[in-house]
């Protein structure tokens, strides 16, 4: 399933991911411009995140990024092919908008950028010995969906759908994203996504959903109290 769009328009325009995209895309070009290979390869051990590097199980290479943790960061503005890059941004756009009004431009960004660290050391957690480096948005974009998933159950979102055909449909956002979410559980469990960090996929949309209570929980309370 692929997301075209969703019928839920934002008050403001949404600043911070328009700017989290520009900022991907630019470090995308920069990849390209590597060439592959050998330097592209130093780029990813430099820049993404290893997780036995943090628990001490490598060394860290001479030309890592130092402090180490601040891959965690790093390593959510770089990823390995066309279309990783572009379902990423596709699915940003769709639901980040939303999540970046209900929160305010700097409390989104904090989120987005929590969000991405949190999804790394969930996936630390299920591979704390790994020396594959871990690149990609898609775990702090896991957040965003989970909070959305949260705040805008009723939305609907219009869906490209490959399954015998090829269709259009509209569904609750609900439904859409609880798919989603029940497919990287089962990945993650029976190992069906080779190659796929789907634990951070999973720690994201959790740690979305944790904090799309609580801000609404703040919100709640502060208007019973001005009242």
């Amino acid at each position: 399933m692929l997301p075209i769009r969703d019928d839920t328009p934002s008050r403001t325009f949404p600043l911070v991911t328009f700017l989290l995209i520009l900022a991907n895309g630019l470090v995308w070009l920069w990849e390209l411009s590597l060439g592959g290979g050998a330097a592209l390869n130093h780029f990813y051990y430099q820049f993404g995140f290893v997780p036995g590097v943090l628990t001490g199980t490598y060394q860290a290479p001479s030309w890592a990024i130092a402090p180490y943790f601040l891959t965690t960061l790093t390593s959510m503005f770089i990823h390995g092919s066309w279309g990783h890059i572009l379902g990423n941004m596709l699915f940003l756009w769709i639901f980040g908008n939303n999540i970046e009004d209900h929160l305010g431009h700097s409390k989104y960004l904090l989120f987005y950028l929590a969000s991405g660290v949190v999804a790394a050391l969930v996936q630390l957690l299920s591979g704390p010995t790994s020396e594959v480096p871990t690149i990609g948005a898609s775990g702090a974009i896991a957040a965003v969906m989970g909070a959305y998933f949260f705040l805008y159950p009723k939305a609907k979102v219009q869906t490209l759908v490959f399954f015998i055909f090829i269709a259009i449909v509209r569904l609750p956002a609900w439904i859409f994203l609880g798919i989603w979410f029940v497919m990287q559980l089962f990945e993650g469990t029976f190992g069906a996504a080779q190659g796929v960090a789907v634990w951070a996929h999973v720690g994201g949309f959790l740690f979305g959903v944790v904090i799309a209570w609580i801000s609404s929980r703040r919100g709640r309370t502060r208007t019973e109290y001005e009242v």
